[in-house]
């Protein structure tokens, strides 16, 4: 087992990593459904909760079948993220995580997220009034540093650590670097290695096989992986990853079926937590990767986008179950 404090995890457990626009409770039912071990919300602007804003209150949602579930806070200002871990404790998440990775302009240009990686000192202080804030577990996740000159995450998770995070999750990218090049987890794994650590340290960046996460595990000797982009639209990356590192054998891809039976539960819940309006015009961007790879993928596609109403949406979805489409060579 992994702990998290008390919350125990399977060994080398799975998680789902907080994506913005992507990892809300619709999508995070399907890839628990798909094996995910530990997931977290998109995360919340602490600005915009202090604020009340409607869009971060509603990203605060969070669902017994989800469990455990943590909420992602990111923010520029020690005392209003003291104050949104107080009101996001009242949420009810199993913990709190705070986001000093997010690499994106319009958070790190605000001092947010892996702005923090430029100002150690402050990023202590604030994961210390966050830690003090709440009785939940907190954790981190962050990158290997700004850029490749200042490369500072063996100093952060020590000093985190120290302050009480109870897990770190470290993304093997600068945040100069963005989302390009290759992932560098030998960081990653000297912070493992660390015998000071003695937290929970996951891995992030590129994991988007089977094979690869059992390749990783091996080399970086990291307690567990998170994965991003490759669970869009394929939540059965997880079972796939568990599967092939308990039996060294890989499942056979998900079936026509099991992919309209995801896309259908996802677009269900999508409706029912958005409204019909708002919950059809977002499943739009998943569609492609649900069906990615199907032959006349590109027809179902523009057909589901352009349905105007959820009772559309399904008659196409049904459809497509019953076409008996197949995957391309």
């Amino acid at each position: 087992m992994v702990y998290i404090r008390d919350l125990a995890l399977p060994d080398f457990p799975l998680l789902l990593a907080p994506m913005e626009d992507v990892s809300d409770p619709p999508f995070r039912a399907v890839c628990k459904q798909g094996g995910a071990d530990l997931m977290y919300t998109e995360f919340v602007s602490s600005e915009g909760l202090i604020r009340d804003a409607a869009k971060s209150k509603k990203k605060l949602d969070v669902f017994d079948y989800e469990r455990p579930i943590g909420i992602q806070l990111f923010g520029s200002d020690v005392q209003t993220m003291a104050e949104c871990a107080k009101i996001s404790t009242v949420a009810g998440p199993d913990l709190i995580d705070i986001n000093y990775g997010c690499p994106v302009k319009q958070v790190a240009c605000k001092g947010a997220g892996a702005a923090l990686l430029r100002d150690i000192p402050k990023m202590v202080q604030m994961t210390e009034a966050v830690v003090k804030a709440t009785h939940l577990p907190v954790t981190v996740k962050t990158r290997l540093g700004w850029d490749e000159t200042t490369k500072n995450v063996e100093e952060v998770a020590e000093r985190l650590q120290d302050i009480g995070i109870e897990a770190l999750t470290i993304h093997g990218r600068t945040r100069v670097q963005m989302y390009k090049g290759e992932a560098d987890w030998r960081l990653i794994a000297a912070i493992k290695n660390n015998p000071r650590i003695k937290i929970p340290i996951f891995g992030n960046g590129d994991i988007d096989s089977p094979e690869k996460a059992l390749e990783y595990k091996n080399r970086y000797g990291v307690d567990g992986i998170m994965i991003g982009r490759a669970s869009i639209g394929y939540p059965w990356i997880f079972r796939e990853i568990k599967h092939y590192l308990a039996t060294g054998e890989k499942l056979a891809p998900p079936t026509l079926e099991e992919r309209v039976q995801a896309c259908v539960m996802h677009f269900e819940k999508s409706i029912e937590w958005k409204g019909p309006k708002v919950g059809i015009f977002e499943m739009r961007r998943h569609y492609a990767h649900y069906f990615k790879g199907l032959v006349g993928a590109k027809q179902w596609r523009t057909q589901l986008v352009e349905a105007p109403a959820p009772d559309d949406v399904r008659a196409i979805l049904a459809e497509i179950a019953q076409s008996e489409a197949v995957l391309a060579d």
